[in-house]
């Protein structure tokens, strides 16, 4: 550690001096906060890179993780006042509602009197858990006393999300070998919309790096047997409770089935049934308790108040979606009622559409923010199906490890479903969502790069070319709708074009494979 001091700390200084003087205030405070802070994640990440003994790959991994994170966040503070809309969010540097009314609450706390644990009590209950924005009071007031400084905690928000990487490369080495676990950190590393929220003050890069925590802690106690996986499985637990229960109950459930699928005819040992009791019923208590603060959602029991949240949240959501458009205002008059819902998660799962960014008029800043968020998904989409033909295919391997990743598909694919049915076809909340998981979606993405990688699967470009189909056909919809470039057809003839297209791609690809066999 000595002798990565010899650059951490002028580096620190140097880096803690920049960011002082884009942020304003009392030049010294924020030279020594900004400094404290890097000083600190360089330390966690040498520690945490030597600790995974990757070398170089995973150095490189860090560390553009963290600078992307980092350039990104601070570029979209300092640009959005200036080149962004005229609106509260963008004049204020924040790419998010959600981060920026947190982050004015978390300042309003820290430089009140009163304690940081009001963070929890309802009149902050914007943030439905609390646990962020206790964190984010807690920097303010003793690390920035004197002046609102934002860029303090997208610094943090970076640091937490490059953290992550170590102990996802660690998990996916011991379980399954360089290749699959090198694939799934340059995904975590390289991910558009990873790289948006963690330079930004949002839970999500909080969430993926306590998964990552947890993920190394059950690798390392159930493939390992190594009694220390116990207290990163429970720091990763912990702090998902924190900042949003609800995910460390889909962990739960994750491990579960992981479990499940890896013993012998499925029997699990009754400590560790009774211990995932416990914490489930613990984190649905502390969920059914943040969702229910603001007295908007009430109900008898925990799972009461989940499913009445969930409920109404949805209804709300389809309703702005169709109040915000009138193409799905005439869409909703012109499908029965039952159509309505599915249409809105195959919507939210398409989100952010790629060929509506080419048309849509917008400023340049957003129009770059939206197209890598778009370009970013569309990309690995066709990996994440592929995951799921590849992991149910012939049998490769043993038969666990193949059920195991089926297992992953299937959880990473539902999440996405819960996303778009959550998000009401929003394009910021629906990806967004999608991101609260993204660590088994990069594991996932990982594994089908790596059986592509070994086997040249034709179904991974006939995929690939399904989707170029979508977009082909949105493209001509968007072009007629901004630029009337052709006639716009009717929605039902490019519903019926699509799924004609990949249906012959499919049984073309089907009937080539079955003669190649034959």
């Amino acid at each position: 550690m000595q002798r990565h001091l010899l650059w951490i700390l002028p580096l620190s200084l140097l880096l803690g001096a920049l960011l002082s003087l884009l942020q304003g205030g009392d030049r010294l405070t924020g030279w020594l906060a900004f400094s404290f802070l890097f000083l600190l994640s360089f330390i966690l990440f040498a520690i945490s890179v030597q600790w995974a003994g990757a070398g170089k790959v995973l150095i490189w991994m860090v560390a553009l993780a963290f600078g992307l994170r980092l350039t990104g966040g601070a570029a979209t503070y300092l640009l959005l006042p200036t080149q962004g809309y005229d609106e509260p969010d963008d004049r204020a540097g924040f790419v998010f509602t959600d981060a920026h009314r947190r982050d004015a609450q978390a300042w309003e706390l820290a430089s009140s009197d009163l304690p940081i644990l009001n963070a929890f009590s309802e009149k902050y209950a914007y943030d439905q858990y609390g646990g962020l924005l206790a964190f984010s009071a807690l920097v303010y007031r003793y690390l920035s006393p004197d002046m609102h400084r934002p860029l303090l905690l997208v610094l943090i928000s970076a640091a937490i999300a490059a953290l992550g990487l170590p102990f996802l490369w660690k998990a996916g080495l011991q379980q399954w070998g360089s290749k699959v676990a090198s694939a799934a950190g340059w995904v975590f590393a390289l991910y558009p919309e990873s790289i948006l929220l963690g330079g930004s003050a949002m839970r999500e890069p909080y969430l993926m790096t306590f998964s990552a925590f947890a993920l190394w802690g059950f690798v390392g106690w159930h493939s390992l047997d190594r009694r220390g996986g116990w207290v990163w499985l429970g720091l990763g637990l912990a702090g998902m409770l924190l900042i949003s229960p609800a995910v460390a109950l889909v962990t739960l459930v994750i491990l579960g089935g992981w479990l499940y699928f890896a013993e012998e005819r499925g029997r699990i040992p009754w400590w560790i049934v009774a211990a995932a009791v416990i914490v489930f019923a613990g984190g649905l208590l502390l969920l059914s308790s943040a969702l229910d603060r603001t007295g908007a959602v009430t109900a008898v029991t925990p799972f009461g108040v989940v499913n009445n949240w969930l409920r109404e949240a949805v209804k709300w959501d389809v309703y702005q979606l169709e109040r915000g458009s009138g193409r799905v205002q005439l869409l909703f008059e012109h499908m029965p009622g039952w159509m309505r819902l599915p249409f809105v998660v195959t919507y939210g799962i398409f989100q952010p559409v790629l060929p509506a960014v080419f048309f849509e008029p917008t400023l340049p800043i957003w129009f770059v923010i939206v197209l890598l968020r778009s370009a970013g998904w569309y990309l690995l989409m066709p990996f994440l199906i592929f995951a799921g033909v590849t992991a149910s295919g012939p049998a490769q391997g043993n038969a666990a490890e193949r059920k195991l990743w089926l297992w992953l598909v299937l959880i990473s694919w539902a999440w996405i479903l819960l996303a778009s049915l959550r998000g009401g076809g929003d394009q910021w909340d629906n990806p967004r969502y999608r991101e609260i998981l993204f660590l088994w979606q990069a594991l996932v993405a990982g594994y089908a790069w790596y059986r592509w990688r070994e086997g040249h699967s034709p179904w991974l470009l006939r995929i690939a070319l399904m989707e170029i189909v979508f977009i082909l056909v949105f493209a001509q919809w968007y072009a007629s709708r901004y630029i009337h470039l052709l006639g716009r057809l009717p929605f039902g003839w490019m519903v019926a074009i699509i799924l004609g297209a990949w249906t012959l791609i499919g049984v073309a690809g089907w009937l080539r494979d079955r003669r190649a066999g034959a």
